[in-house]
């Protein structure tokens, strides 16, 4: 006879709880954001940043800092990844570090832009 040793279950509500905190982990990891004075919204290869004018704004996002400096009209200027971009609603992407960068949108309260990987296109 074998003396087996009997773990006790976990309930429903545990595994869901530990499951949904290891996605939240998981999507947290992947996507390498984090913010002050911006939102951001990243998937695996790019991501939305916006910007809140008026504060010192800036976002970790792909591994590198993006900064809004300054918005004057439809021109902002920010940095991403240690470099000064000028940019324009409705220009062609900005690369920068292996990163196309593009102005999304801009209004008297936000600064909206796109950090992508690969090539400017």
């Amino acid at each position: 006879m074998t003396n087996r040793r009997v773990l006790p279950s976990h309930s429903p509500t545990r595994r869901a709880a530990g499951l949904l905190a290891g996605l939240a982990l998981g999507v947290a990891l992947l996507s390498g954001c984090g913010s002050e004075g911006a939102s951001t919204d990243c998937g695996l290869d790019a991501c939305t940043v916006t910007f809140d004018r008026g504060v010192e704004a800036s976002a970790t996002i792909l591994g590198v800092e993006a900064k809004l400096i300054g918005a004057q009209g439809d021109q902002v200027t920010v940095e991403v990844a240690g470099e000064q971009l000028s940019l324009t609603v409705g220009q062609q992407a900005t690369e920068v570090g292996g990163l196309a960068v593009t102005l999304d949108s801009v209004t008297d309260q936000q600064v909206k832009i796109r950090v992508a990987r690969g090539a400017a296109s």
